[in-house]
């Protein structure tokens, strides 16, 4: 039956089936490495008096349901009660620069200081999709916790659009999943900077020997069997009812162990370190005997 044009019947067009299978799914997960993180708080630091936030750039890789933060940039920004302007010449720049010394990172999206989420977030959040296109760009809010009644912590959004006509400044921002990781060549420095703001003088900590990481790390994982073991006997003793989720990560954790020692893992180990032992060894009584028998020959 044909519409007329004074019906209210709505034209309802669907979509391909082909460009929906081809457009590419939102992140569930983001991973931020703690560069970005000192990078977003130093240039929070350095903020000028009349700011109350500051925005920038991430970088880093993505898969299809994943987006890993490696690094950032500041970018120069303005933002009134009445408009808000980024300079975006300036952030071109910067990750012209950045991709030539690292080519593997790509612009993932930007962060901002500050948990409140307004239209000029919106706006900016509509400029880094079409930066990170056709892939979504992922909103980092950090929040300092300088502010009274408001607690320190990262989060992470996505934009969906909101409308029969979506406009740049209607969406809303749906939290995604977010996780502070680090490797293990980043311990190190991790360690040495939570030492040295705990500690009550003024004089900035060096860095430590192996050695010395090494012990650390034995009475680290010392004081962690002991609390394992504290908590085991408080629930075989019915102290403390028991958690199975804690049950079964403390089975996973343990049987793994269990089963590389029977593997012979740590008796090769063993045996390498053994076998270094005596090659030095061997190595220092050679070099003894040819330098006694190089004096003798000289006699």
């Amino acid at each position: 039956m044909p519409v007329g044009p004074s019906s209210s019947a709505v034209h309802i067009h669907t979509t391909s089936t082909t460009s929906a299978a081809n457009a590419p799914r939102a992140p569930t997960s983001v991973t931020v490495h703690p560069v970005a993180l000192f990078t977003i708080l130093d240039h929070y630091l350095r903020r000028g008096d009349n700011q109350d936030r500051v925005i920038g750039t991430l970088l880093g890789t993505r898969t299809d349901t994943e987006i890993e933060v490696k690094s950032s940039f500041a970018v120069l920004h303005s933002e009134t009660s009445e408009q808000v302007a980024v300079d975006m010449e300036y952030h071109r720049t910067m990750y012209e620069l950045h991709h030539k010394a690292n080519p593997k990172e790509v612009i993932v999206g930007w962060y901002s200081t500050g948990s409140n989420l307004n239209t000029y977030s919106a706006l900016i959040q509509n400029f880094y999709t079409q930066e990170t296109a056709p892939n979504q760009a992922v909103h980092l809010a950090i929040n300092t916790g300088v502010e009274e009644g408001e607690t320190a912590g990262v989060a992470a959004y996505v934009s969906s659009p909101v409308g029969v006509f979506p406009k740049p400044e209607n969406c809303v921002f749906v939290p995604v999943p977010v996780e502070i990781r680090f490797h293990d060549a980043e311990r190190s420095g991790l360690d040495l900077l939570t030492k040295t703001a705990a500690s009550s003088n003024a004089t900035t900590n060096q860095p430590v020997s192996d050695l010395e990481i090494l012990e650390q790390s034995i009475h680290s994982v010392q004081s962690m069997l002991d609390r394992v073991l504290t908590y085991v006997q408080a629930v075989l003793s019915g102290e403390v009812k028991g958690d199975p989720a804690i049950g079964r990560y403390l089975m996973d954790t343990l049987g793994a162990s269990t089963d590389d020692l029977n593997k012979g893992g740590f008796n090769a180990s063993l045996q390498d370190t053994l076998m270094i032992s005596y090659l030095a060894n061997l190595v220092r009584s050679q070099a003894e005997v040819s330098s006694r028998l190089a004096l003798t020959a000289t006699s």
